[in-house]
């Protein structure tokens, strides 16, 4: 659902003209640098990028899920790390509180959240509990009127630099699975939190990711979202589905960069008198390219009309991420074929892509587990449908 289309395209094109002009520039110098420069957080910051989804009330722009995905598509069309500095802000590291926080909470952290004062984190993922995230091991054990957390997490996207993070840890080591797991907000300053070294990556350089450390770390019995226990893992589920909708998104502006990147070089390199765009085996694979991204924008765009309307999209939801990152790393592909041993080459956009991109299939659940995801969702849908017959 678009609000005001006639506004939200004048925002949209002043999201395409900045990363035109000032992001796409800068994305050599992110990546030597390992970091996006200072004055274009602070650009990002003032154009509201970190408050896209967060409510108007709190200082954001309350963007609904299609206006989301749309400004998403367009700001990742320049590097991973652009979109990655602000994303969790307006995704995963605020989508918990605006889900299911108090009034309390919400008035005291989505501000800073959505002005960019502040980082916000999602600290799920653990070392011994990737893709069942209902086996974590992080404790949280009442003490007063607070809670001590302890345990670590890893692959926490910010957390070098987070100042806020959505902590899942278990309030009752009695209950297996889901039950017993509870969702904290815990600030960076609080004794016995600790974040490691960033990992070297692959790619997406100039997005810091790290592991988080809670040795007995103190956390105020106020900062449990929503106030009550064994809310967290239903808290976590609500933040995904909504993430998998906006990452889907996130792997398709990377996807429409590399086709347009893929054109402009094929068009201008000639090869046998002609440009090598002439060549019907370099059609087909532009052809391929052009396929994924308009199936995959129209999935996406269903999808988060659906949402808006209220309806339940975690089975979509899970399918949008999966073709999604699965197209990306398709057109990826592609595109270094198109280029020859050019896309091979360090310095090239869609090399550095090429990269990038290869961790979408892995975050926010592997694309294995949205398989059974999907699966699991569909027959249970057929054997419901079976048994109303």
């Amino acid at each position: 659902m678009i609000r005001d289309p006639q506004a939200f395209s004048q925002a949209l094109q002043s999201i395409e003209r900045h990363v035109r002009e000032r992001l796409i520039p800068s994305e050599a110098e992110v990546e030597a640098r390992d970091e996006v420069p200072p004055q274009l957080v602070a650009e990002m910051a003032s154009l509201g990028y970190f408050g896209w989804s967060i409510p108007e009330e709190w200082g954001g722009q309350g963007m609904t899920t299609e206006e989301l995905v749309l400004a998403a598509m367009a700001l990742s069309q320049a590097s991973v790390a652009f979109r990655a500095r602000v994303g969790t802000n307006t995704g995963i590291g605020s989508e918990a509180l605006v889900a299911d926080g108090t009034p309390e909470q919400k008035a005291r952290y989505l501000p800073r959240l959505a002005s960019g004062e502040i980082t916000g984190a999602f600290a799920l993922t653990e070392p011994e509990t990737g893709s069942d995230a209902t086996a974590l091991r992080t404790r949280a054990e009442r003490d007063g009127s607070d809670y001590l957390l302890t345990g670590t997490k890893c692959f926490i996207t910010n957390a070098p630099l987070a100042g806020l993070f959505t902590v899942l840890a278990r309030t009752d080591p009695e209950q297996a699975g889901a039950h017993g797991i509870s969702a904290f907000l815990v600030e960076r300053d609080t004794p016995g939190l600790q974040t490691g070294q960033p990992y070297k990556k692959m790619g997406q350089a100039g997005s810091p990711v790290s592991e988080v450390h809670f040795d007995q770390c103190r956390v105020p019995a106020a900062n449990l979202i929503g106030g009550r226990e064994g809310q967290g893992f239903k808290t976590a589920m609500k933040v995904l589905n909504k993430q998998r909708i906006h990452l889907a998104a996130l792997c398709t502006g990377p996807a429409i960069r590399m086709l347009e990147e893929a054109m402009r070089w094929t068009t201008q390199r000639h090869q046998f008198g002609q440009p090598v765009a002439q060549f019907q085996l370099v059609q087909a694979l532009i052809a391929d390219c052009q396929t994924d991204i308009q199936a995959a924008r129209a999935l996406i765009l269903q999808t988060a009309r659906q949402r808006d309307e209220g309806e339940d999209v975690s089975l979509q939801a899970s399918v949008c991420k999966y073709f999604a990152s699965e197209m990306c790393g398709r057109v990826a592909d592609r595109c270094v074929q198109m280029l020859g041993g050019s896309g091979y080459i360090h310095g090239h956009p869609i090399e550095r892509f090429y990269r990038d991109v290869r961790l979408f299939r892995l975050y926010e659940g592997t694309s294995q587990i949205h398989q059974l995801n999907i699966a699991k969702r569909t027959l249970a849908a057929f054997e419901a449908q079976q048994g109303r017959l």
